[in-house]
Parts: C-alpha cells; sequence; structure tokens
C-alpha cells in the first residue's frame, strides 16, 4: 500500500501537504495540489493508517462499553429493547468521532474490571453499576469514566452520569392512574436499587398525596430465571385480581406480563390496567399498545459520549450529573374507572 511519504515524493511535494489534503485541511494547500493529492489517493486506493496515527496522538481510537447485567434475569442483555438501542446508539455516536467501540458484558463487577483493564482504551461508558461497582472502578480504574443511570450516594469520589428522572417518572405515571380512578395499583419489579427503586419510590411519593395506603405487598418482587419467565408470569397472575393496575418497572416486564395475563384470560384493560416505563418498542408491539413513561435512549446515549470526549480532550463537560426529562405516552392500556363509573351512574 502507497504511503504519505512516498506520495509526497511522486508528486514532488512535502509529506505536510499530502498529509493535510488526506486529513480535510485543504485551506493551506493550494487547489493545483489538493486535486493532485485526490487523484493519486483514487490511484492508489489509499487508506489512511489508523493505528499509526492513533499512536502518534498517543491515542487508541477505542472506547470501551462495559454493563453490568443480573445473570438471573437475563441469558443475553443485548436482547432487551432498551440495552440493544443504547448500545446501538452509543456505537453511532462513538464511531463519527472515529473511534471504536469494545462491548463487554457481564453479571461480575470483578470480570468486567480485570478485562477491562487490559484493554487499551481512550475511555468507558459504564451501564448498569451499583455504589459498591461504581467504589471498585473508582479504585482501580484510571481512564476517563462516564455512567448511565448510575446513582451512587453518599461516596467519597466523583463521578459523571447521564441517566433521566426516574423519580419523577415513577410518580407522574402513579398520579395518572389515580387520576384515571385507580387505588389499588401494585408496583413491580425484579429489585429496589439504583434506576427500579428511584421509580418505586416515585410510585410511593404519588400514593402519600393522594392518601393512599401502601403496605409492602404492593410491591411485587419479580424472581427472574434466565430466559424463562415462567416464574415471573405465575407471580403476576398470582397477584392480578388484587389491584385495579400494575405499574412495571420496564416495558420488557410490562410486555411479557400483558401477554400473558391475556392468554390466561384477563380483559386487559377491562380488568386490570397495565403500564410500563421507557416507551420502547415493546410497548408499541402488545395489544392493547401500552401507556408508559418514555425516555430517549439514543439522546442520553448522544449526551453520554459527548460528555466522555470533553473529559478525554480535557474540555469542559458540563454538570456532573445530566438528567434527561420524562414524559407519559398515552396508549390503551389503562381503564378510565370514573368514566366507566359515571356512565353506569347515568344509565
Amino acid at each position: 500500500m502507497i504511503t504519505i511519504k512516498k506520495m509526497a515524493e511522486l508528486l514532488g511535494t512535502s509529506t505536510t501537504t499530502v498529509s493535510n489534503v488526506i486529513h480535510g485541511k485543504e485551506g493551506e494547500v493550494s487547489p493545483v495540489m489538493v486535486e493532485k493529492v485526490k487523484k493519486l489517493i483514487e490511484e492508489y486506493d489509499y487508506v489512511p493508517n489508523r493505528n499509526a496515527r492513533n499512536l502518534a496522538s498517543n491515542r487508541s481510537g477505542i472506547i470501551g462499553l462495559a454493563m453490568k447485567a443480573s445473570e438471573n434475569k437475563y441469558d443475553n442483555f443485548v436482547k432487551d429493547p432498551f440495552a440493544g438501542e443504547l448500545i446501538g446508539a452509543v456505537e453511532r455516536y462513538v464511531r463519527a468521532k472515529g473511534y471504536f467501540t469494545m462491548l463487554y458484558v457481564s453479571s461480575d463487577i470483578g470480570e468486567i474490571i480485570s478485562s477491562v483493564s487490559s484493554w487499551n482504551v481512550d475511555g468507558l461508558i459504564l451501564l448498569g453499576m451499583q455504589k459498591e461497582d461504581g467504589e471498585l472502578l473508582n479504585q482501580k480504574m484510571k481512564k476517563p469514566m462516564v455512567f448511565v443511570d448510575a446513582y451512587f450516594e453518599d461516596v467519597s469520589f466523583d463521578y459523571v452520569n447521564v441517566g433521566i428522572d426516574d423519580r419523577k417518572g415513577g410518580r407522574e405515571i402513579t398520579e395518572y392512574l389515580i387520576q384515571s380512578g385507580h387505588q389499588k395499583i401494585a408496583f413491580l419489579a425484579d429489585n429496589c436499587m439504583g434506576v427500579d427503586y428511584q421509580r418505586f419510590m416515585g410510585y410511593r411519593d404519588a400514593l402519600t398525596s393522594a392518601g393512599l395506603p401502601w403496605n409492602e405487598d404492593n410491591f411485587i418482587r419479580l424472581r427472574p430465571s434466565g430466559a424463562d419467565m415462567s416464574l415471573i408470569l405465575s407471580q403476576a397472575y398470582d397477584r392480578a385480581r388484587d389491584f385495579t393496575a400494575f405499574i412495571c418497572a420496564s416495558d420488557y416486564y410490562a410486555a411479557f406480563i400483558l401477554n400473558d395475563l391475556k392468554d390466561r384470560g384477563m380483559k386487559i384493560p377491562e380488568e386490570l390496567s397495565i403500564v410500563g416505563f421507557d416507551d420502547n418498542v415493546c410497548s408499541r408491539l402488545v395489544r392493547p399498545a401500552l401507556t408508559t413513561v418514555h425516555q430517549d435512549v439514543t439522546e442520553k446515549s448522544r449526551i453520554t459520549v459527548e460528555k466522555l470526549f470533553h473529559i478525554i480532550n480535557d474540555e469542559d463537560y458540563g454538570a456532573n450529573f445530566e438528567q434527561l426529562p420524562v414524559f407519559i405516552v398515552e396508549r390503551s392500556s389503562v381503564r378510565k374507572m370514573q368514566d366507566v363509573l359515571y356512565l353506569t351512574d347515568e344509565y
């Protein structure tokens, strides 16, 4: 393959001139020479040596994306629409910067740190991390890092995080159900940490503000078992008659539960209203389509990548904590209880 030096020799010019044309700095080169260099590039099908360029700038040209996912919940975390959208968006924005993305998924933070430490990356994006994970990463990793959806309380180190207002989302979707006439509302999630905890606390806030009673039985702790959803679906079915509405901590669970309950003969939303969180493809594929809390995962990914590159380049990256807005998307999975009561009274 022809080199910049060889092209310069053939054209009787300097390597700097050829390099300027290759890297788009044509304003520093005469139009005649620009055309000559471009013709030579096309003739020899020249491809820039990215490794050499990165070596010269002391950069690897690689961004690491590490995700911690519960082995009990997923046999393949990337199948989750939220994870898939985030990975795809991060890769696209990283590629637009002229970089490559390396992905690592594990349920073991020690394994993640050990593997990622061996990568020659310029920065890291981290998803699914709890407080203790963040503390270990801060101790072991000396690379620029940006977390996604992290809630680290009472830690002694500074960290950068991009997320959404999960608590507000949980509160607003609960208020929506209450305004629709529901009082017996359950919250379903497979944990009560981080993101799901914030969504749960928003649910509690709304119940308290409305003067509605709450007890621990209103939180249905789902027990995932990899790809086998049967236990989760049975848990939901066993409690479905105790409530008029389910709030699921994700569209992923809401869609599975909605379909299963319909298969078992329940009418949705006439007998049970179901809402989700995320507004991903699951919410639009099921019937009735899910009312849910919208978050812009692609925009979250874009901001995450931008912040990381600002840190890498020692530039101002703005606030340490970026919180994107959420809003309710109303579809067909919620019964308006007061409308039904009104029509009955009228009759």
